[in-house]
């Protein structure tokens, strides 16, 4: 026999097996399907909501300088850990030193002068009481006074602010913490004028984090305060970090997001701030997170899975056994020898797999969760809700057959 015909005879045989079982219909296919069952249970059943979001400490200080002028010395580094108060870096001080001896010297002249007017007031107000001076010789003794006093009070506080100026020059930490960024080395000229330059960060206790999520405006009415929070960064993959929500800032942030049609839209989202602990010090500062924010938990109630909510016993698929149906727009059906009985019930929120049940059934109640067929590799699902059949299950009889394929000689 050729190689074509073995080919042919093979395929033949196929479509003769194919015709024979789905020619069988209803009643054999009682016998290849398993109907699967579960028991009712308790479980904890959530709702959620995602965002991504930044890690950072919850308190970081910038640390800067009010005056311009030279870096002379640095005392931390990176991860430096600094107490409140220490000194972590000098400026230059030539030039400030010079500023408060210039500003001592008008302030020493300015009271001189003021202390002798003053004097020469208080004589002249004596003898003008006695009518012994003019008018003028007191009118112009008050003047005077007036002028020396008014430049005592300026040239003191100009030494005032040389003073505070050349104590700028000593840079301390002002909280304890560690030194989480360091923008200036030794030798650095760094410029005061409208925007105070940045020198360090400090962020005061690293075992306590924060993270800083960006919720979208459809998602931000499910989020509470002290809600639960999970989350998850690169670094550690494998790891699942927990926290709860803080705040709920009110201020909103608009950006924009381009679709693949080019059109720009605004995205509006809010800031969620979400605490949590950090014992090993494994969140880094600045780190992305991906977090998971339950808007709804019920833990330790009744539940079936969704697809026990779904299932339909049909007719071509059960054979002799009997349905017992029930009103209600939510059902669940148990099996016996006999045949499939519907049972009520209520039900709460759904996570996606299983759903709360508030009445209707009681704990340990198996529920038929779907049809497999019997033998498939893997068993293959052939009914949900009478609305999915499988490809493998046999079609009812009395189906056209006019073109079925006749095997050749």
């Amino acid at each position: 026999m050729s190689k074509k015909k073995i080919i042919v005879t093979a395929v033949v045989a196929v479509v003769i097996v194919a015709g024979g079982l789905w020619i069988s219909g209803g009643p054999k296919a009682q016998g290849k399907v398993d109907f699967m069952t579960e028991p009712a249970k308790k479980a904890t059943v959530s709702n959620s909501i995602t965002a991504t979001g930044t890690i950072e400490p919850v308190t970081e200080v910038q640390v800067g300088t009010q005056v311009s002028g030279i870096i002379d010395k640095i005392y931390v580094d990176y991860n430096s850990i600094v107490r409140k108060g220490e000194i972590i870096a000098e400026m230059d001080k030539v030039t400030l030193l010079s500023d408060l001896q210039s500003a001592q010297a008008t302030y020493d002249g300015a009271k001189a002068e003021y202390d002798y007017q003053k004097k020469l007031y208080e004589r002249n107000r004596k003898l003008h009481g006695k009518q012994l001076i003019s008018d003028t010789d007191y009118e112009e003794s008050v003047y005077n006074y007036r002028r020396a006093e008014s430049a005592y009070q300026q040239s003191k506080a100009e030494l005032a602010k040389a003073e505070r100026n050349l104590s700028y020059a000593t840079i301390t930490s002002p909280i304890n913490g560690v030194v989480t960024s360091k923008d200036v080395e030794e030798g650095q000229t760094v410029a005061s004028g409208f925007e105070t330059p940045t020198l360090f960060n400090i962020a005061a206790d690293l075992t306590k984090m924060q993270v800083v999520a960006d919720v979208d405006e459809a998602d931000i009415a499910g989020v509470r305060d002290s809600a639960k929070v999970t989350f998850t960064v690169d670094a550690y993959p494998d790891d699942v970090f927990t926290g709860t929500v803080r705040q709920i800032r009110l201020g909103s942030t608009n950006s924009s997001s381009t679709s693949t049609t080019a059109t720009s839209e605004s995205v509006v989202t809010y800031e969620v701030v979400i605490t949590a602990d950090n014992p090993e010090l494994k969140l880094k500062p600045r780190l992305t997170a991906n977090v998971t924010i339950y808007t709804d938990i019920q833990e330790n109630v009744l539940t079936v899975p969704n697809k026990a909510l779904r299932f339909t016993p049909e007719k071509s698929l059960i054979g002799k056994l009997t349905v017992t149906d029930c009103e209600g727009s939510h059902k669940v059906w148990t099996k016996d020898d006999k045949g499939f009985t519907a049972h009520p019930v209520k039900t709460g929120i759904s996570d996606g797999s299983n759903t709360e049940i508030l009445e209707g059934i009681a704990e340990g109640t198996e529920v038929v969760t779907e049809a497999v067929l019997k033998g498939s590799m893997p068993e293959t699902e052939i009914s949900n809700g009478g609305n999915e059949r499988s490809p493998f299950m046999p079609g009812p009889p009395g189906r056209d057959r006019k073109n079925k394929n006749k095997p050749e000689e």
